[in-house]
């Protein structure tokens, strides 16, 4: 295992494993929690997460990375200094859990592309039954984009990766977990 996920599991493990009783935002109820943000906002882990995104998404030659806010928002930027490191340029937006009534009134916030057809990544950080995952998507396609990778911090393998490659999505998780364990 590259080293670096090794770190960041033991991270994980550490930071935002949490255990007593929680909803999801899916509504399911859990006797554990993975409180990503606790890594997301983590100066190690970010900058963990931001190099092994990066390194993702250089494969999937995509133009673009987004997600779900505000969850993705730390990955997003992290890829993106990762990426500008390294030379290239990645832009970054968000999509917002509802449009915006004053100001823009956007639902997508930041650069996405405005071609149509350009492959963009949507990213987050944790997998349960994909459906927030499932309303970025569907917000970046309804404006022309084309979804090419989903990459997630911690996926709970509860469904939400199988229904997304059921769609035709490449989803991949940095981490797993069975039950309350992450499972690299």
């Amino acid at each position: 295992m590259d080293p670096r996920l090794t770190r960041l599991k033991e991270l994980v493990e550490k930071r935002a494993v949490l255990r007593g009783e929680f909803t999801l935002s899916s509504g399911l109820k859990t006797s554990y929690y993975f409180d990503c943000r606790r890594v997301t906002h983590d100066a190690e882990g970010i900058m963990l997460i931001g190099e092994l995104v990066q390194e993702i998404l250089e494969r999937s030659m995509v133009e673009a990375v987004g997600g779900p806010a505000s969850a993705a928002n730390p990955i997003i930027t992290a890829a993106q200094i990762a990426a500008h490191r390294k030379g290239r340029r990645l832009e970054g937006f968000f999509v917002r859990s509802q449009q915006k009534e004053h100001g823009t009134q956007r639902l997508i916030e930041g650069n996405l592309p405005t071609a149509r057809g350009t492959a963009v990544a949507i990213v987050d950080d944790t997998l349960t039954t994909g459906g927030s995952i499932q309303r970025a998507i569907e917000a970046v396609e309804a404006v022309g984009c084309r979804v090419a990778k989903v990459v997630v911090l911690v996926d709970r393998r509860q469904g939400g990766a199988d229904k997304l490659r059921a769609k035709g999505y490449d989803v991949e998780a940095l981490l797993a977990a069975e039950g309350d364990r992450i499972i690299g």
